[in-house]
């Protein structure tokens, strides 16, 4: 059913079903279409409705773009000048929930700064630049077995336990850890299907309960990583490359996370997912503890 693509990182190159991410695109937007019906029928309250604009529905949108995004890039391998913007349109159903609830904050508070105040040029800036920044920084750090599901995973878990709208996350956190359970085990990978969704969902779910800061604290890994494949790619001319000897991993240069960890350093793939799990842990700890202290 799924197109099988060889583990480069495997004995064999075993051939492992790829793009499932988009059945998490399938059972999220479901799941949060169900949230939306039940709360017009039933009035339960489980939705945030400002001015007629829902927060699951504006969630489900994104997610939606984000899966349809993926499948291109996996059928048509699109180019980066292409991929890079894209998100942007995902961006417009957050900038008119935006626009439409005023509780959202249009400010940024900053540990031993204060508070920045962006007012409009938050929603028609600032949030297209969130969804661009996080969705690509997300979908660049992959490669290895669990690296791009349980990543992902962990930064969700740092923003559910301050945020009003957790009940959004619920079902798509539970179908994302049986994939990365599943990705983790070497049985499939999500493909660019699942990390543009799961991007999109990082950046869609952090404006719609309105931690920006605390995203931002949290995918810094993410961040240095894309800014070493970038600056080595326009500078070098070179991409990052891993050598796998058939137990372990082992690089000659650094331009990512991933060779910056194996530089001269041979570990396993299990290894340098775990290392790397626990940088993004650390990240997201200390973006809740500033969360604390805001």
């Amino acid at each position: 059913m799924f197109p099988k693509v060889p583990d480069q990182h495997k004995v064999g190159r075993p051939l492992i079903p790829n793009g499932l991410g988009v059945l998490y695109v399938i059972a999220t937007t479901v799941y949060l279409f169900i949230i939306y019906f039940s709360d017009k029928v039933f009035t339960l309250g489980i939705d945030t409705m400002v001015n007629g604009v829902s927060a699951s529905l504006t969630l489900a949108v994104c997610i939606l773009f984000g899966g349809f995004m993926g499948l291109l890039d996996d059928f048509m391998d699109l180019k980066w000048r292409y991929k890079a913007f894209m998100p942007l349109i995902a961006a417009l159903p957050l900038m008119y929930y935006a626009l439409e609830n005023p509780a959202l904050r249009t400010s940024i508070s900053i540990p031993f700064i204060g508070t920045i105040q962006f007012g409009e040029a938050y929603i028609f800036i600032i949030i297209p630049l969130i969804v661009m920044i996080v969705t690509n920084t997300v979908n660049q750090l992959g490669g290895l077995n669990g690296l791009e599901t349980v990543c992902p995973t962990i930064v969700i878990l740092g923003l559910i336990v301050f945020s009003p709208s957790s009940y959004l996350m619920i079902g798509p956190l539970l179908f994302w850890l049986i994939l990365t359970y599943l990705n983790l085990a070497g049985k499939i990978f999500v493909g660019n299907a699942g990390s543009f969704a799961i991007g999109i969902t990082i950046a869609a779910f952090a404006i719609i309960s309105d931690q920006k800061v605390n995203l931002f604290v949290s995918i810094l890994p993410y961040i240095f990583n894309s800014s070493i494949i970038l600056l080595s790619v326009f500078f070098v001319h070179k991409k990052a490359a891993v050598n796998f000897d058939g137990k372990k991993l082992c690089s000659e240069s650094r331009k990512s996370l991933v060779t910056i960890i194996t530089y001269h350093r041979p570990l396993t793939e299990r290894q340098v997912v775990f290392i790397i799990a626990l940088i993004m842990a650390f990240f997201t700890l200390l973006a809740a503890l500033i969360q604390i202290l805001t």
